[in-house]
């Protein structure tokens, strides 16, 4: 072979290993792109805003936040255990004599409007009512009225005020409760959610007892009760939850939300149990769904709110145990992406208890233990988010 023989097959040898080099490239490109299609999803997108709430006034601090609602005006409503679940050297001002000039505990009811101005406060023990052991839940109903709940070990009440904070009616009476079939009295109320076209409100009743009771937004009597699967509610200890075990066929305490949505869907929060449950309005069982279902301690369905499409395509369920937002897609309950993790910088949790949604879609969350504090999330869209979002932090 002469020597351009030989060097023209050295150039096809070297084009053909480009070659393959290439063709390997692109068959990772493809394969990665396919990869990264795989863990992404269309969802509603969010940003945390850090500078959402502004200070409160007063050195007023947060305690332990269990409660949020968005009235017709956009503002914000918290209901939290103030004082009461401080530290001492977190309310130095508070002490005999004072640690320092900081801080105290704000009031149990704060309002906020949309830039995050503190423009209502009140809340407490006052004259005609017994204010909760430990206040848990709070919503502004159809008619402009404050309802709140309580999970106190006597708890077996709701309160109903004005939004100043004038009172209007107690349903139940601190002490009383009867358990799960008790026609008067609750048994530490976990949450509250009004129909206004039925002029109804849902109990997630709660933390003593184990069933929703739907009550006469006007009366406060008690309508209809139901526990899981519809079944009359039981009061029967189920001990630990035990993933491995049969379904548990009643609630474990808490159970801790119970919203109705556009279509007459009723979605419970069934928490120890890490289970979403569905019923019509008059307690029939539809379906369930599992989230996290190995989860122990505190479990994993604490709270949810629903998109503010008319059709309601999301849930939006807080998981306060593993410190995460769960995106649901409501007609199937399959869980589509999550974002949030367990820590103290804005987007991430600590004990993230309560979730409430304004006209816009943006989302405003409550924590409770040593969380103690309000979030803002700033509805972006709907667009690809990985299936694992962790803190949505604002794009630089």
């Amino acid at each position: 072979m002469n020597f351009r023989a030989m060097k023209r097959n050295h150039w096809v040898g070297v084009a053909l290993a480009l070659s393959v080099v290439g063709l390997g490239i692109g068959q990772a490109l493809l394969q990665n792109k396919a990869d990264a299609q795989a863990n992404t999803v269309q969802a509603p997108m969010f940003e945390v805003d850090p500078f959402w709430p502004k200070p409160l006034p007063k050195g007023w601090i947060l305690g332990m936040a269990i409660g949020a609602w968005v009235d017709e005006q956009d503002h914000v409503w918290i209901i939290h255990r103030s004082s009461a679940t401080l530290a001492p050297k977190e309310k130095g001002a508070e002490q005999n004599p004072p640690y320092s000039d900081c801080c105290r505990g704000a009031p149990p009811v704060l309002r906020f409007d949309p830039e995050g101005n503190l423009v209502g406060a009140w809340g407490g023990p006052g004259q005609g009512y017994e204010w909760p052991e430990s206040n848990h839940g709070i919503i502004v109903d159809h008619k402009g009225n404050v309802w709140i709940g309580g999970n106190g070990k006597g708890d077996a009440h709701i309160l109903k005020f004005t939004k100043d904070g004038k009172f209007i009616a107690q349903y139940g009476a601190y002490g009383k409760n009867g358990g799960s079939n008790d026609p008067n009295n609750f048994g530490r109320v976990a949450k509250i959610w009004i129909d206004a076209k039925a002029n109804e409100a849902y109990v997630a009743d709660g933390y003593g007892n184990k069933r929703v009771a739907v009550l006469d937004v006007d009366s406060g009597k008690m309508k209809r009760y139901w526990g899981a699967y519809g079944n009359k509610p039981d009061d029967k200890d189920l001990g630990p939850y035990d993933p491995k075990a049969p379904v548990a066929q009643q609630f474990r305490n808490p159970v801790h939300c119970a919203d109705k949505s556009n279509d007459n869907l009723v979605y419970v929060c069934d928490r120890p149990n890490n289970r979403l449950q569905v019923f019509t309005p008059e307690g029939k069982f539809v379906k369930e769904a599992f989230y996290a279902r190995n989860t122990l301690g505190d479990g994993s369905t604490w709270d949810i709110a629903f998109s503010k499409d008319p059709q309601q395509r999301f849930i939006f369920l807080l998981d306060g145990q593993t410190n995460k937002i769960r995106i649901l897609l409501r007609e199937t309950l399959e869980e589509l992406t999550n974002f949030g993790d367990g820590g103290r910088q804005p987007g991430l949790f600590y004990g993230v208890h309560s979730v409430a949604i304004d006209s816009k879609g943006n989302l405003y969350t409550t924590e409770t233990y040593e969380g103690k504090r309000l979030q803002k999330f700033v509805y972006k869209g709907i667009g690809n988010v990985p299936r694992v979002q962790g803190a949505p932090w604002p794009k630089r």
